[in-house]
């Protein structure tokens, strides 16, 4: 069974370093409706809002931070610089402004009627009636404010009670509401602040607003995602006007043995709100095995069974001990995708559940009972669930301030999927977006040597060149992709070989050989049979950079075998001296290189093996998970570790950090038993996943995830793609352990293929079925209901097309018009 021990720690990581919560985007205002000073000042223009803990039990501080505009910060330090008079020591008031969570600030929120959300509190050193006020941005959702209030409501009661809020009572806690103040006056905008004279009379307060506080969501539950009963939900889509109504209940299974049973409050994301909505006072959660490897959850009560699910990946659970919730997805027979929240009564019982559930979760995955796996393996999986924070962070988030990636918006250009065979007066409904012969773009190979990318379609390759200003151009397309005898076929996989030059392509039919097309010429010129015996499963580049050289030699894996394949060599390829070969089947999936040539390998059953060279055993062999890692990366130093399954990314720090190795690499030294690697677990949260498969009614399957790469550079950025979605990791955030770690960027079409352009993390490569672009990070988006639901058009503006042409010279995206079509069309 699992033995959890501060649990809170183990699944979000030590808290007393980072934020509880945080509004990310807003503008802080002072606000002195009585004041001759003038009606309002704007203090931040583009500021956060954070509640963090003290060095000092019960304490906190409310913090708002200004966030700067690029090279904005480093002006005014050179300004500081230049203060001759020592004002200049003061100017930490500019970058942030403190406030002790205390009941006197009389701390409130409120939504109002036209969607506006504001935090308001007294500014205790000014005059009578004078507040300060953060507007928050447009992409904060209501829910984000009420669990703001409702933290700082729990922190104001630990610092007059000197315990913890969990203790509180549903009275305690109505102290902190301030249901008694007036509505909060109206913030100046800040392009137009109101001049008041002498005889005009101040702003007038809208007495229509309706307060929102936390007194009323404590009334209704003290669960942090149902308080978004305290605020009106936004207004719902003309097609759905009602909250989201439990769906029909599956047929549980006969149960063999019980895992864990529980009771806790019930309650269920509402799409048209996006908050959680309680549906039931008390429920039994039941965890039971079924069959062989096989597990049910049933949530139930005397009168109505409410849930039944199988207990598999999908369900992605997440437990949040500070809430004592667990949060997952339960899905029906036509795969409609449901997010559901428990909250239990105290610690132990989410404890017991949480022991019962994961084991049936990992017992599912591996097909071993858990009293079986080694210790260490057991202790790997829980860290998985824990968050990394900033002592474990590298080097360019130490000591760095915070680089805020901005936020606005960039339009793109010429997005959208048109004819290739077109008229000018092609009507919008006629548009042709496949080929006659059914094939659409699956693989994407982006040049490191050559601003080039390559574009694999069926037996076809389109060759795209990478502009100045970060479009693609269509340079030209390879039409047949056909082996030395003349036999054409769909390659399986692709990679840029020797300076880009030569391009090295595996056809699924013929596992034992490999193609070496030169690029030049646009043909296949050599068949390089690796083995007569070991087929070649998939193959990775020497090193990280070796694309970029002249390098011949490269990696190649079969199902049990790791090896070098050299070109030069008569005969087969394989070198023998750099085989190893497993007698166990270890089903090896994917490979990845390090700068100094560090190998890393992994399988479908989850486990992933480092080496520092060729033909020995591995240095460092980390435990799986459960789910099969589809594919792999590393950073160029060999510090981080990026595994890509199904439904979750795992990040894995293979630095060790004490023993006798102390600061080598899991590929350089095992690890030992006082010295883990340390994984953090990426993927959506529930409700997000819940709203994708709502949106599209297909279940995650990301693609292989990707380091943003470059000699010299550090990895900042992940990207991957799931379905019509492109989600994108900032590394700085997941490091420091913050909650809104990724962004996203939706299609109308599923994305088949991604990857950063060579040398920058700005500019990600998109292969859609029918269309392939290049576009700004900047245009991806924080996740909500409406960047959720709402498609990306590739190439509309203002609701028509901008042009008949597919783009042209300087497109951003491609596809081929008629007479850009070579021998067959692209």
């Amino acid at each position: 069974m699992f033995m959890l021990r501060n649990v809170g720690k183990l699944i979000f990581g030590d808290t007393s370093k980072e934020s509880l919560i945080e509004l990310p985007q807003g503008q802080l205002y002072l606000v002195r409706p009585l004041s001759p000073k003038g009606y309002s000042e704007l203090i931040f223009r583009d500021a956060a809002a954070r509640i963090r803990r003290t060095g000092q039990d019960f304490q906190y501080q409310l913090v708002v931070q200004r966030a700067y505009e690029e090279g904005e910060e480093e002006l005014l330090d050179d300004e500081a610089a230049d203060d001759e008079d020592g004002t200049a020591a003061l100017t930490g008031e500019r970058d942030e402004k403190t406030f002790l969570l205390d009941e006197s600030l009389h701390f409130r929120s409120e939504i109002r009627e036209g969607g506006e959300k504001v935090l308001a509190w007294r500014d205790l050193s000014g005059d009578a009636g004078d507040l300060y006020e953060f507007v928050c941005d447009v992409s904060i959702e209501n829910s984000q404010v009420q669990s703001f209030e409702l933290t700082a409501v729990h922190c104001q009661f630990e610092r007059k009670f000197r315990r913890k809020y969990l203790t509180a009572t549903e009275e305690e806690l109505s102290q902190f509401a301030f249901e008694e103040e007036d509505p909060i006056p109206h913030a100046s905008p800040p392009t137009s602040p109101i001049s008041l004279s002498p005889i005009q009379s101040f702003p007038a307060i809208d007495q229509a607003v309706t307060r929102s506080t936390a007194n009323s969501a404590l009334k209704e539950t003290m669960s942090p995602v149902t308080r978004g009963s305290r605020a009106p939900p936004r207004s719902p889509s003309p097609v759905e006007k009602s909250p989201t109504k439990a769906p029909a209940v599956a047929k549980h299974p006969e149960a063999i043995s019980v895992l864990a049973e529980e009771t806790a409050e019930l309650h269920l994301f509402d799409f048209i709100s996006g908050t959680f909505l309680k549906q039931d006072d008390e429920v039994t959660a039941t965890v039971t095995e079924v069959g062989k490897w096989q597990y049910w959850l049933q949530l139930s009560n005397k009168d109505r069974d409410w849930l039944g699910q199988a207990v598999i990946a999908d369900i992605n659970p997440v437990f949040n001990f500070e809430y004592l919730s667990f949060i997952f997805n339960a899905y029906t027979a036509d795969h409609q995708a449901y997010s559901w929240l428990l909250r239990f009564k105290d610690q132990e019982t989410v404890t017991r559940f949480q022991e019962g559930l994961m084991q049936a979760l990992w017992e599912q995955l591996n097909e071993i009972k858990w009293n079986k796996s080694k210790e260490d393996e057991r202790e790997y999986v829980l860290e998985a669930f824990q968050d990394l924070t900033m002592e474990d962070a590298p080097d360019f988030v130490e000591g760095e301030e915070e680089e805020e990636e901005e936020e606005e918006e960039v339009e793109d250009q010429d997005d959208g999927q048109r004819s290739e065979h077109y008229d000018s007066d092609e009507e919008d409904d006629d548009v042709v977006t496949k080929d006659d012969d059914g094939n659409v773009n699956s693989q994407l190979a982006v040049g490191y040597k050559h601003d080039r990318s390559f574009v694999v379609r069926g037996s076809k390759i389109g060759v795209f060149k990478h502009t100045p200003n970060n479009n693609l151009e269509f340079s030209t397309n390879i039409s047949k992709v056909q082996a030395p005898n003349g036999k054409l076929f769909n390659p399986k996989k692709v990679m840029l070989h020797a300076e880009d030059t030569n391009m090295i392509l595996q056809d699924g039919n013929n596992p034992n050989s490999l193609y070496r097309m030169d690029l030049e010429y646009g043909k296949i010129v050599d068949e390089w049979k690796v083995h007569d015996d070991i087929p070649v499963n998939t193959f990775a580049p020497e090193s990280k950079f070796s694309q970029m050289t002249g390098e011949q030699t490269f990696l190649g894996l079969s199902r049990n075998a790791l090896y070098r394949i050299d070109p030069r060599l008569a005969g087969n390829k394989l070198v023998d001296s750099e085989l190893k070969q497993y007698v166990s089947k270890n089903d090896f999936s994917a490979a990845a290189t390090t700068e100094k040539g560090y190998i890393a390998v992994a399988s479908n059953k989850g486990d992933i093996r480092m080496f520092d060279r060729l033909g020995i055993n591995a240095k460092t062999h980390i435990p799986a998970l459960g789910e099969p890692i589809i594919g792999l990366d590393v950073s160029a130093d060999g510090r981080w570790v990026l595994a890509t399954c199904r439904t979750y990314l795992l990040l894995i720090d293979a630095l060790q950090k004490d023993g006798k190795n102390e600061g080598k690499l899991g590929f350089e030294k095992s690890f030992g038993k006082d010295s883990k690697p340390q994984p953090r677990r990426l993927g959506l949260t529930p409700a997000h996943v819940a709203q994708f498969q709502h949106e599209t009614g297909v279940p995650l399957s990301f693609t292989p995830a990707r380091f943003n790469t470059g000699e010299g550079l550090t990895e900042t950025s992940i990207i991957t793609a799931t379905g019509p979605f492109i989600v994108t990791w900032n590394m700085k955030k997941i490091l420091r352990g913050s909650k809104d770690t990724y962004s996203i960027k939706r299609y109308a079409e599923e994305v088949k293929a991604d990857n950063f352009k060579y040398g920058s993390d700005k500019n990600v490569i998109v292969a859609l079925p029918n269309e392939v672009n290049m576009v700004a990070k900047q245009t991806f988006k924080k996740p909500t209901r409406e960047s959720i639901a709402t498609p990306h058009k590739v190439g509309w503006s203002n609701g028509r097309r901008d042009s008949a042409r597919i783009g042209g010279s300087n497109s951003g995206r491609y596809k081929l018009g008629r007479e850009d079509v070579v021998n067959s069309p692209y």
